[in-house]
């Protein structure tokens, strides 16, 4: 049984996704649910699955806080769920071919630092793209540059607000998130 570690720094819709899905599952088991943001709402959908919660800030990122506490609890794999920080080098050496990103985006296009949620979805907007998606990829020290996984697209049509295409977005995120991490286990 694997043990995986979710990273995330907001709502954590996506991570309640995941800890729903591996809650019965005889391939992995969610651990840990970290943040970088101690009023992040994921700390309590952790909460009403029994997961662990471990808050850490930038620095203790950095110096190796956090990768002591994924060591201390076995982490097999760390799962970015709207994760917002860049990874540390030194993590990423720790867990290679272990960490795993969602983007709100067909990456090559519309990825790097600051594209993250909204600024995505109005950037695809302002681009007159006619489709968008996810991609699933393994984190590497570039922002959004690591191995694609997988990709699910969905339409955009003119009209589309970039709430609109976020809520087409999430239902990929959603649908696929989980089932592409079983995928690896």
């Amino acid at each position: 049984m694997k043990r995986l570690a979710i990273l995330a720094s907001g709502n954590g819709t996506n991570a309640e996704k995941i800890m729903e899905f591996f809650k019965s599952s005889s391939k992995g088991k969610v651990v840990l649910v970290a943040s970088n943001k101690p009023e992040a709402l994921v700390l309590d959908r952790a909460k009403k699955f029994g997961v662990p919660t471990f808050v850490f800030t930038k620095k203790e990122m950095e110096t190796g806080i956090l990768e002591e506490r994924l060591k201390q609890d076995r982490v097999d794999w760390v799962i970015l769920a709207g994760f917002l920080l860049k990874i540390p080098e030194s993590l990423i050496r720790s867990f290679p071919d272990s960490i795993v990103n969602i983007h709100p985006a067909l990456l090559p296009k519309f990825g790097g630092k600051g594209m993250y949620g909204a600024h995505v979805h109005q950037a695809v907007k302002d681009a007159g793209d006619k489709e968008t998606g996810i991609t699933i990829h393994l984190v590497n020290e570039q922002y959004d540059q690591g191995r694609i996984i997988f990709q699910a697209a969905t339409p955009v049509y003119e009209e589309d607000s970039p709430e609109q295409i976020a809520e087409k977005v999430h239902d990929l995120e959603h649908r696929f998130f989980s089932q592409v991490i079983d995928s690896l286990l």
